[in-house]
């Protein structure tokens, strides 16, 4: 090689090198290594979404279909799993503030969430149907019944439910609920006239709650994927759970606890 262009090329190969450096830097400050250097992985979890993710009445733990893909990753991860509650409506918050590394609680993709934190690639798909009471089970004729002033639609705050009915049901009348409080609730008590239920839920409530009726469940709306959510501009951890999640759905995990706890598949 010609000496004058040696300065050239070895600023090209330092260029080069940079990003190579900060890679290996932002491995090692992030939250996989801090989760491998403390010994636990901290899961956010809402414990208000049978069967996903709920406490057993008798002894108060956490159960469900995210609590045991949680416990799975933790045992892979050889580190202790440690939940920790919080709500809809404060999911993301929870995560800018270090509360937990991940949220496992059935969070569905959304185009806000995904602007404030990572969503992974996901691990299965939703879909949304109406909840009413049996009484009314044909009172609504089609989705657009659903989308009259005179009809009162409950939602939990925070939720993709919400989002979507203001935006695909606009006429009718949104009632937001706070947790712990839940939505359904609101339609056993006679104060809304339906919820906006995902075919996840749907399939627990009307099981448990033989008054409620899901409608419309051969043309469920807004097709989701569901995924868990990380923090954001944390690529190193979000590609090890995508590595994970690649993994584990391989392997049947995800098809094993799907059958296991009636988690439906839009």
């Amino acid at each position: 090689m010609n000496r004058r262009h040696l300065p050239a090329a070895a600023a090209a190969a330092a260029a080069l090198a940079l990003p190579i450096q900060a890679q290996a830097q932002a491995a090692g400050s992030g939250k996989l290594a801090s989760i491998q250097s403390s010994g636990r992985i901290r899961f956010g979890t809402t414990g208000d979404f049978n069967p996903m993710s709920f406490r057993d009445p008798a002894s108060r733990e956490y159960r469900g279909h995210q609590i045991e893909a949680a416990q799975q990753l933790a045992r892979d991860m050889n580190v202790r799993p440690e939940f920790i509650a919080t709500d809809w409506r404060t999911l993301i918050n929870g995560l800018v503030a270090d509360q937990y590394d991940v949220v496992f609680t059935g969070t569905s993709m959304s185009v806000p969430r995904a602007m404030a934190a990572s969503f992974t690639i996901p691990w299965g798909r939703n879909a949304f149907v109406p909840l009413v009471r049996r009484r009314d089970a044909t009172r609504f004729a089609d989705w657009e019944a659903l989308n009259q002033r005179s009809v009162t639609i409950g939602t939990n705050l925070g939720t993709t439910m919400e989002t979507w009915v203001q935006s695909g049901l606009p006429n009718a009348t949104l009632r937001r609920v706070e947790s712990p409080a839940r939505d359904w609730q609101e339609l056993l008590g006679g104060r809304v006239d339906a919820t906006m239920s995902s075919l996840i839920e749907a399939a627990f409530l009307t099981k448990e709650y033989p008054d409620l009726v899901a409608i419309f469940q051969n043309q469920p709306r807004n097709p989701i994927p569901m995924a868990f959510l990380a923090p954001l501009n944390d690529l190193v951890f979000t590609n090890f759970l995508n590595a994970w999640i690649t993994i584990r759905t391989a392997s049947g995990f995800f098809d094993e606890i799907n059958r296991k706890w009636n988690v439906a598949q839009a």
